[in-house]
């Protein structure tokens, strides 16, 4: 069973959100700074960069050798970013990554809870990565990997902060919190993961066909869908624009999608997923009627709802890049059919995520470690709780939390950033409720 004393990784780092959510932050005196500060230089391995204040209470920026290879950790070590926001040692303390680089912003659950907050960078993405050869072996970026990173982290800094833990992170980093409360059952008291996908096994990926068959109304799927297909009829028109916004960027494709014009395809396929992920129902009613449009009102409206340029220098190595591996080799992808597009593709093979990848860091996928985790969550997961946007295409295929105290919440009409405060009153009410009694916190 979990140790009640540890706690863990809540919260979506949705700054009105929080501040809707906030509530009194424990009474008790947080030691001196300088008391916090030594205590974190006596930790093996942990290196205080510097030392600030955030809202009265200090905040220390940190680096942790972590091993390259928790199997093997004589493969030599890598320095992990995180920072401390340390305010009560006894009251509860919130782990979070947002699932790449490293985000030190106050998460909503920190100002729920008046908590501590220890935010994390994920290997392999920004500083937090090794030198000399291991710098480019991305076998050692899996989900395991950087649960244990987490596992050796949060048992390193127990000493300091001794109250409960609770662990979160929004999307990826809801993924990789619940990735670690599998792997690591005992290091946190609750996690709340946000708009967390459960991709089990991408091939049965009937979630994401059905969401796109349903997600708002009948008009609005049709008028989205007749756009996407007459941006690829149009393509001989369209595509040179595009090739200008790349140029007047700088953008280029050489060692990801490869042309221009696989670059534009892919863009097309995935306009219709970033028009539901970041937008509203309410956008529907400015969607054009797509043989009518002009080429420029066409595109220009594309641009404003979707259609992304995706380019080599955000894709590879020191950008998303070691998102997409991940998604190649564990975390699976939507592996839409697009079949109103069927007739009108050139690259069949082109929607999936190592077009996304220079050729170094391509791989197989295994859907091995993924599937273990959705049954283990089914099936003993506790204080878990999920919460999913139901317009978010990435909501669309959702952990199932067990009967041992887990919870799942749907916020209607949200979309990926949905949040506690997107729920409605009655069930938002129960989640603040459920999560103040993890953190033995009390209003």
């Amino acid at each position: 069973m979990r140790t009640r004393r540890i706690a863990a990784l809540l919260g979506a780092g949705l700054l009105t959100a929080a501040a809707q959510l906030a509530c009194s932050p424990p009474a008790t005196a947080a030691p001196a700074p300088q008391d916090v500060r030594e205590q974190l230089e006596r930790i093996p391995g942990m290196t205080v960069v510097s030392a600030a204040e955030r809202e009265g209470s200090p905040y220390y920026t940190l680096s942790y050798r972590q091993p390259v290879d928790h199997a093997d950790p004589a493969q030599g070590t890598f320095a992990q970013r995180l920072t401390l926001w340390h305010k009560v040692a006894d009251g509860p303390t919130v782990l979070y990554t947002g699932g790449y680089v490293l985000d030190s912003g106050p998460t909503q659950l920190t100002r729920l809870l008046g908590a501590n907050q220890v935010s994390v960078e994920h290997r392999y993405f920004g500083q937090s990565r090794p030198t000399g050869a291991a710098r480019d072996d991305w076998s050692r970026l899996t989900v395991w990997q950087e649960a244990s990173d987490e596992h050796r982290l949060t048992r390193a800094l127990r000493s300091i902060e001794r109250g409960r833990w609770l662990g979160t992170g929004v999307s990826k980093g809801g993924m990789t919190a619940t990735y670690h409360e599998r792997y690591y059952p005992d290091d946190l008291d609750a996690v709340v993961a946000f708009v967390a996908p459960n991709d089990a096994d991408h091939r049965g990926d009937s979630g994401y066909e059905r969401f796109f068959a349903t997600v708002g109304t009948a008009r609005c799927r049709a008028a989205l869908n007749a756009v996407q297909r007459e941006m690829l009829l149009r393509r001989a028109a369209l595509l040179p624009r595009f090739a200008d916004d790349a140029a007047t960027t700088g953008a280029r494709f050489e060692q990801t999608l490869g042309t221009a014009d696989r670059a534009y395809e892919f863009a097309v396929l995935d306009q219709v997923w970033n028009f539901w992920q970041s937008g509203d129902a309410a956008d529907c009613t400015g969607v054009p009627d797509a043989r009518a449009a002009s080429d420029d009102a066409l595109y220009t409206w594309s641009k404003a709802h979707g259609l992304r340029l995706y380019r080599d220098q955000t894709l590879g190595e020191h950008g998303t890049g070691p998102y997409y591996r991940q998604a190649a080799t564990q975390l699976g992808w939507a592996d839409l059919a697009f079949a109103h597009l069927r007739d009108v593709r050139r690259h069949q093979d082109l929607y999936q995520p190592n077009s996304l990848l220079p050729a170094a860091m391509r791989g197989s996928y295994d859907p091995t470690a993924i599937a273990d985790v959705d049954r283990w969550v089914r099936t003993r997961g506790e204080r878990m709780m999920f919460v999913y946007g139901q317009n978010d295409p990435w909501s669309a295929e959702q952990f199932t939390p067990s009967r041992h105290d887990s919870h799942r919440f749907v916020a209607p009409g949200a979309n990926h950033t949905a949040s506690l405060a997107s729920l409605p009153a009655g069930r938002r009410g129960q989640a603040v409720a459920t999560i103040k009694r993890w953190a033995a916190v009390k209003d």
